[in-house]
């Protein structure tokens, strides 16, 4: 019988290799527990492999057969941040998951998700005293790396989101109520484009930044287009207008207060600009507040509470 120390008799095995079988049968056990159903695929008469085919996943996560076969035989080879991203979203990882696949591959995860060392105590106590002023803690790449709850609630429901997705660029592209929320969606899109195009100048070839982009010219076809049109714009303040969906148009006043001396990390403040929107915010936040102790009520009550009738 073979040691978790030793592949054959004779020939110790080194960390690395016990990493990649560890990776291999973690990879292996998320894609068996994936319907075809799930990801949008029929299921078929014939299928004998539980959950998805390799080749299922390595078409949905634009990988080659082989090279995601190789993986998943423990193969010594390269991954990139960027593969273990599309992995990561194919097979529905939570982000407990998520951060054990970087792990086991000897990777840091780039994305918000992960870490985000920028946004200390005080910030997010700033962040909270501004409400029911809506505002956030980005960076360059538009991930959003904090928000108070005003914020959370006028462009849809951000804390839905997964962590990985919460960047500005990708809501914009792909989700339905930030697309429904933003009045001037094209002109946006547009502005965003260059503005990102313009900050990544200072970040050439950062996985996280090649990341984004990949997954932005896959998915959105308009930042495809806009991003071809190589234009670039400074940052700057400008008026916006919003529907939230509970309280109806908001105009607001759209600023940056840098975080560092270098253009970072960077908090966004939408201030309202007339009698109207403030009192909407306010309503909006009303709204949240409400939400909130409702659910702190719902999880104090017994379990058969929840469930009955009266």
């Amino acid at each position: 019988m073979t040691s978790m120390t030793e592949e054959a008799p004779g020939r110790p095995v080194r960390g690395s290799e016990i990493r990649r079988h560890e990776l291999a049968t973690f990879l292996r056990s998320r894609r068996e527990r994936i319907s075809p159903e799930q990801v949008g695929l029929p299921r078929g008469a014939r299928r004998r492999t539980p959950g998805l085919r390799r080749e299922e996943v390595a078409h949905l996560s634009a990988v080659g057969v082989t090279w995601y076969t190789w993986l998943e035989q423990a193969r010594d080879i390269q991954v990139s941040v960027q593969v273990l991203d599309a992995l990561a979203r194919t097979l529905r990882l939570d982000a407990s998951e998520r951060a054990h696949l970087f792990q086991l591959a000897g990777a840091t995860d780039p994305t918000p998700a992960a870490s985000s060392q920028t946004v200390t105590p005080a910030l997010r106590e700033m962040l909270r005293r501004l409400e029911p002023v809506p505002a956030c803690i980005q960076n360059s790449r538009y991930d959003i790396l904090a928000y108070n709850r005003t914020y959370g609630r006028m462009l849809g429901d951000l804390d839905a989101v997964p962590p990985e997705d919460r960047n500005c660029m990708l809501l914009v592209h792909t989700n339905p109520d930030w697309r429904q929320a933003i009045v001037h969606l094209e002109e946006t899109r547009r502005l965003m484009a260059a503005r990102l195009r313009a900050s990544m100048a200072g970040h050439l070839g950062e996985p996280a930044w090649k990341m984004l982009i990949k997954r932005l010219t896959a998915e959105s076809a308009e930042f495809r287009a806009n991003w071809d049109r190589y234009e670039v714009v400074n940052a700057r303040t400008k008026i916006k207008y919003f529907r939230n969906r509970d309280v109806g148009l908001l105009t607001v006043e759209h600023t940056d207060l840098w975080l560092s001396p270098e253009a970072g990390a960077r908090m966004v403040t939408y201030v309202p600009v007339d009698e109207e929107s403030r009192e909407r915010l306010e309503k909006l936040y009303a709204l949240v507040l409400a939400d909130q102790e409702q659910g702190q009520d719902q999880a104090m009550m017994p379990a058969a509470s929840l469930t009955s009738g009266d």
